[in-house]
């Protein structure tokens, strides 16, 4: 080959190695960008006097005397919509059958409406929910609540050789000449006295329990379990796994035995992870009992064993890696074989081993299938150390699919579910820089 020929070829891998790198930022920017600003919706937002008061009664949280001062404000800012409806409530009543009959179920929708934004109305039976104690608590959804109060959505069929359209229509004209019609214009221009909203952070997002399955509050407990299920899974595969790379690589024969082993360790680390929860629920909670249904326990040793292939061979490479005159130099010196392996193999190994440790910890941290049927739950509060024996625990990973997918409220609580994501990828995120500094630290505490 000659050498304009090989400059050619050269700069072509370049180019192809540069675009590939720039293709795959481009698509981790796509996949992170929507995450980070919709997660950040979660923390910081304009909360109104509803968030205010929520925070207040349930966490004892907030200025107390401020409070009250916008809670009067705000009310005497909804005075007028309640007299408005006790006005049309009395007048429903003298409406001829009809005309009452046309009216009630928009009456209805606007009530419900109104609800949602401002909470109990007056003569309303007291709820038991706590997402029906509270009007809206973020701006954004004030907005699109009266954006539904003000406009019907409707469909013109007109044209038949086209698919009908959609436009809105204003509520306000099923109302003309009723004393409800004043109402639609007072709420659109006197919205923002009634809420108050201001520009809030809720760092509670993340120390708080949540509340009403996640209408309200914080991730704590998906975020505590996350690290439960994650460090306990580390503290069973870990040291098997290192063990099991030292049996391979310093003790274990070439022999039909060996490679069987190692064949069935490479099978294991491709194993669909769904598997590994059917085989969590199978043998640890209904043959070896580990606990009497799902348990963090249960949750930790399914996740030890999907993510024990992976420690297994990061190790043995590791291991193989240290130069073969650290170990004829240690033997040389008198040393035996397991004082060798334990003084001068190991701590050498030891960056590899370490990084291929934490990187299975991000892995066990972000995974859904194999804790659905040994460890996770939709909903729960957070559990103590002694508790990770017999109890479940919420945990990121799961609740993020359940939340997106199972939730009645999934469209109003979007901002929930990215938020955990976040949270999510920022935990995977700390253990992998956590794992490059380390291994930097002891990579030059060996090198002196």
């Amino acid at each position: 080959m000659n050498i304009g020929t090989r400059k050619l070829l050269d700069r072509s891998f370049t180019a192809v190695g540069f675009t590939s790198i720039m293709l795959m930022a481009l698509a981790l920017l796509a996949v992170l960008v929507p995450i980070i600003t919709g997660g950040i919706k979660a923390l910081y937002f304009q909360g109104t006097v509803e968030h205010r008061t929520l925070l207040f009664n349930e966490f004892q949280r907030g200025d107390e005397a401020k409070l009250a001062v916008d809670a009067e404000r705000s009310e005497a800012a909804r005075k007028p919509v309640y007299e408005y409806l006790a006005a049309f409530d009395t007048e429903l009543e003298s409406l001829p059958f009809e005309r009452k009959r046309a009216l009630e179920s928009e009456y209805h929708h606007v009530r419900d409406t109104l609800h949602e934004l401002l909470g109990p109305l007056p003569g309303d039976t007291p709820p038991l929910l706590l997402r029906f104690q509270y009007g809206v608590t973020r701006w954004e959804k004030a907005e699109e609540e009266l954006h539904n109060l003000l406009y019907m959505t409707k469909w013109d069929y007109s044209d038949p050789t086209k698919m009908a359209t959609q436009y809105f229509a204003p509520r306000v004209d099923e109302f003309t000449g009723t004393s409800l019609e004043g109402l639609f214009g007072y709420v659109e221009e006197h919205l923002e006295e009634m809420l108050l909203p201001q520009p809030e952070f809720y760092w509670g997002f993340i120390t708080d329990r949540s509340l009403d399955a996640h209408i309200f509050g914080g991730v704590w407990a998906e975020i505590q379990g996350t690290f439960y299920l994650a460090i306990g899974a580390m503290l069973f595969a870990f040291p098997l796994g290192v063990i099991a790379a030292i049996y391979f690589t310093e003790y274990a024969k070439d022999n039909y035995l060996t490679s069987m082993l190692r064949s069935a360790n490479s099978t294991l680390a491709g194993v669909p992870s769904i598997v590994f929860g059917l085989f969590g629920l199978a043998f640890f909670i209904n043959t070896m009992k580990v606990s009497e249904s799902k348990s963090v326990l249960a949750g930790s040793l399914t996740l030890a064993i999907m993510i024990l292939p992976t420690i297994i061979r990061a190790a043995e490479e590791a291991i193989l890696s240290v130069p073969k005159t650290y170990r004829e130099a240690s033997l040389g010196l008198g040393a035996t074989k397991w004082r060798t392996i334990m003084t001068v193999i190991l701590p050498a190994a030891l960056p590899g081993i370490i990084t291929g440790g934490i990187i299975s910890l991000g892995r066990a941290a972000g995974e859904t299938a194999p804790i659905i049927f040994t460890a996770a739950v939709s909903v729960g509060a957070t559990i103590g150390i002694a508790d990770v024996f017999t109890e479940p625990t919420p945990a990121l990973s799961w609740n993020i699919y359940n939340l997106a997918s199972e939730h009645e409220a999934a469209n109003e609580i979007r901002h929930v579910q990215y938020g955990m994501v976040m949270a999510l990828i920022s935990i995977v995120l700390l253990l992998n820089i956590s794992a490059i500094l380390l291994r930097a630290r002891i990579s030059q505490k060996l090198k002196g």
